[in-house]
Order: structure tokens, then C-alpha cells, then sequence
């Protein structure tokens, strides 16, 4: 089943850039295009069923991507977005996860490592470009640490969330997970999401090591 893509970006030029990348993926499918926040709304009250994730620019006419962000996960939580733009200061960063969003690309991003991202957002991750991650990890640095509690929270997986866990730990994709258990991709993703959640963490490699640490693995 392909991942279905909607974009938001007024500009035809840029917006070509980004269908020509991930034209280059069969996986993905883009069946939403909006010239700004209102407009991708308005669609988005019109289609039957949802994308699975938004590639948002910021600066738009009507509505910007960091309000329609806002809007959309208020009414489509299960949306992911990720904010594509060129826009990478720390006030813009701050507000785009502020709202909600899942992640945070440049557009210079390169055809593989938005390929990445968006599988990786949808298993649950958050991904961001390295310039951007930096400036993150400089807000979070700013923001004074949380007490350490005295031991680790007890985490309870279900059996399948075990599995799915065991053959991510082999470095088996979502789809290649859905194969050997007879599940849909999406069904993959969302156990890997709660296996994200129940961890407390952002990634694959991150998933792992919590796993490992209360020997799940």
C-alpha cells in the first residue's frame, strides 16, 4: 500500500523540486497539493480519507504552515507533519514543534534523506536535518533539565509490540515487518509509534537501547 503525501508550498518552482524527489520513490504517492494553510484545510474536510503525512512549508499567503500545523493536528491528529522549508532560525523551530509538528526538514534536504525522514516520522520518529537539529538541541540546552527520577519507569509492550520490536532490533523496515507478520504497513507503524511512546523515545537506535536497558531485548 503506498504512503499517501499531501504538500503544502505556494511555490510552483519549489513545488516541483519536492514531487520530483519523491516521484523518484514508488512507495509514495501525493494526492493532495495546497497553495497555503487554508487551502490545504479546505481539501483536506473534502478527501475521504486522510494522508498519512503533510509536507508543510512555513511562509505562505492566508494561512502559514505554522497555524495550519496547529489546525491540522487539532483535527487530524493522526496526521503527521513534517515543516519543509528554508527557514531554519531558532523562533520558527521553536514554534513549528510548538505546534505540533513531527519534523523539521530543509528543503536542500537530498531525494534519500527525505525518503528517510518521511519513513522514519512514520514509525514514530522525528526527524529533523543536522543544522536544524543543532539549533533544537541549543533551545533544549537552554531549558533547565528535569530531576532524574530514581529508577526507570516499568514499561509493559503486548506481544505484538514484542515482535515487532524484535525484528526492528534486526533492522527490518515497516514493510518488511508487515510481510513476515502478516499485517498492513500501517498497522506495522502504528505498534511501532506506541513502542516509541512507551519507550520515551525518537528513534530506532533510541528504541533499541531502552529496550535493551530493561531487557526487553
Amino acid at each position: 500500500m503506498a504512503i499517501s503525501i499531501a504538500i503544502a508550498e505556494d511555490n510552483p518552482f519549489l513545488l516541483r523540486a519536492i514531487r520530483d524527489k519523491l516521484d523518484l520513490y514508488p512507495e509514495f504517492e501525493v494526492v493532495l497539493v495546497a497553495q497555503h494553510g487554508q487551502d490545504l484545510l479546505d481539501q483536506l474536510e473534502q478527501q475521504a480519507h486522510q494522508p498519512d503525512l503533510i509536507l508543510m512549508d512555513i511562509e505562505m499567503p492566508t494561512l502559514d504552515g505554522i497555524l495550519a500545523t496547529v489546525a491540522v493536528k487539532q483535527r487530524y491528529p493522526s496526521i503527521k507533519v513534517v515543516m519543509l522549508t528554508v527557514i531554519d532560525n531558532h523562533d520558527n523551530i521553536l514554534r513549528a514543534i510548538q505546534a505540533g509538528a513531527n519534523g523539521y526538514l530543509l528543503k536542500e534536504v537530498r531525494p534519500p534523506e527525505l525518503q528517510q525522514s518521511i519513513l522514519d516520522t512514520l514509525d514514530g520518529g522525528a526527524a529533523m536535518t543536522p543544522a536544524v537539529a543543532l539549533k533544537a538541541l541549543q533551545l533544549l540546552r537552554q531549558t533547565p533539565p528535569p530531576k532524574a527520577p530514581a529508577d526507570q519507569p516499568e514499561v509493559h509492550l503486548t506481544k505484538r509490540e514484542l515482535e515487532v520490536l524484535q525484528h526492528l532490533s534486526q533492522g527490518k523496515t515497516s514493510t518488511q515487518i508487515a510481510e513476515q507478520l502478516f499485517r498492513s504497513p500501517k498497522t506495522i507503524r502504528n505498534h511501532i509509534e506506541h513502542i516509541y511512546q512507551k519507550l520515551q523515545a525518537h528513534s530506532r537506535v533510541e528504541a533499541i537501547e531502552a529496550a535493551r536497558k530493561r531487557f526487553l531485548l
